[in-house]
């Protein structure tokens, strides 16, 4: 089914009045409240754009932390951004995909021209585009729908900027495709991208869901000597060893840290990983660090939470404090090479999958990933 609309102006001020499908969707309504299946309308690409046929959703933590409006926000919205489809239809001056193909999509987007594109930090862009200025999505009354983090894959159909999907092969199922959009790149790449850790090191990753095993499987592809697990879950300390832990180490044990250290030749390690966006862990952090080692960053906190760290201890150590986000990735890069290394056996991805949900299941595919034991909770449209 379709409506004709011609109420929405792409960025130039030209009309978009061609057909606008009307699609399922999961719409955040109240914050904190349960996601309502709906149908809305979603626009044809515009220039630069491509319009996706949305195959499978990842949940991540960070849909969780929107839709419970952890950062704020203008309601309603639809979430999602970690996902994989195949190309509706294209947008004038699209010539990287075409109808057909198979791609995952992800929230990294790259104008191509700002300073942080033109240092490879697409993560960053600052760069304008079209989409944000022409509300792609309405509900049936007519109000607009916020396009969650760019992408908005919570949905059927899906329309984002074209340096947001990467072509896929046809052998990848697609919910394992899904993850590559998120969860893999930012924590594989958190190691060999924004650490860039040296073969030998000492490891140790805090927080082992469906970010930190893929930093556990970075670390030990790039050569890492000791690859520890940290969780508060046993299960997960348990199955962290499928991806790439030699060790693993519980964060209340009384001497955790001193566990480290014996794991570490007495210093503690080079790199710590921290995939979670909570506040103990980030504190926790420093302690299991080694002089000269690095604290990095990739999850996220609420708004307002702000972990302490010991300054004079990183000035003493000469440590350090670095920031990754989506593992600082670079989508055209980095997935090919991604689904090289997954074709080739070196990296697990059916194996992130812990459960498939349909669209109508989204509540209970939430649900499950806030209880903790989910690797990968998967939407299958």
């Amino acid at each position: 089914s379709g409506v004709l609309n011609g109420g929405l102006s792409n960025a130039d001020g030209t009309a978009r009045t061609t057909l606008r499908p009307m699609v399922k969707a999961a719409v955040c309504r109240e914050f904190g409240a349960p996601l309502v299946v709906e149908e809305i309308e979603v626009s044809p690409p515009g220039p630069g754009e491509v319009r996706v046929t949305v195959k499978a959703c990842a949940i991540c933590h960070s849909d969780i932390m929107l839709a419970e409006g952890s950062w704020g926000g203008v309601l309603p919205g639809v979430y999602g951004h970690e996902a994989a489809g195949e190309i509706e239809s294209v947008g004038e001056g699209v010539d990287t995909v075409v109808v057909g193909d198979r791609v995952v999509i992800s929230l990294i987007r790259s104008c191509g021209q700002c300073h942080a594109c033109v240092s490879g930090i697409h993560p960053s862009c600052t760069g304008e585009f079209g989409i944000d200025s022409s509300a792609p999505l309405c509900g049936q009354e007519g109000e607009a729908i916020t396009h969650g983090l760019g992408t908005a894959t919570f949905a059927e159909q899906a329309v984002v900027d074209a340096s947001q999907v990467v072509k896929l092969p046809d052998d990848i199922p697609w919910a394992s495709a899904s993850m590559l959009g998120c969860g893999v790149i930012t924590g594989f790449g958190a190691v060999v991208n924004t650490a860039k850790i040296e073969a030998g090191s000492h490891v140790a990753v805090i927080g082992c869901g469906g970010v930190g095993i893929n930093s556990l499987q970075g670390a030990a592809l790039a050569g890492a000597r000791t690859v520890i697990a940290i969780d508060l879950e046993a299960d997960k300390r348990d199955g962290a060893f499928e991806f790439g832990a030699t060790h693993a180490v519980d964060p209340t044990a009384p001497d955790a840290v001193d566990d480290v250290k014996a794991l570490t030749d007495g210093r503690g390690v080079d790199y710590a990983f921290v995939t979670v966006g909570a506040k103990p862990a980030i504190e926790s952090a420093q302690w299991f660090v080694a002089a000269g080692g690095a604290v990095v960053i990739a999850g996220m906190t609420a708004s307002g939470v702000n972990p302490e760290i010991d300054t004079t201890m990183i000035a003493d150590s000469s440590q350090r404090i670095l920031g990754s986000k989506m593992g600082s990735g670079r989508l055209a890069i980095d997935i090919p090479n991604l689904v090289d290394l997954y074709a080739q056996g070196r990296l697990k991805l059916d194996e992130l999958v812990s459960d498939t949900y349909s669209l109508d299941e989204i509540n209970d595919a939430i649900a499950s990933t806030k209880a903790g034991s989910a690797r990968r909770n998967v939407i299958i449209f």
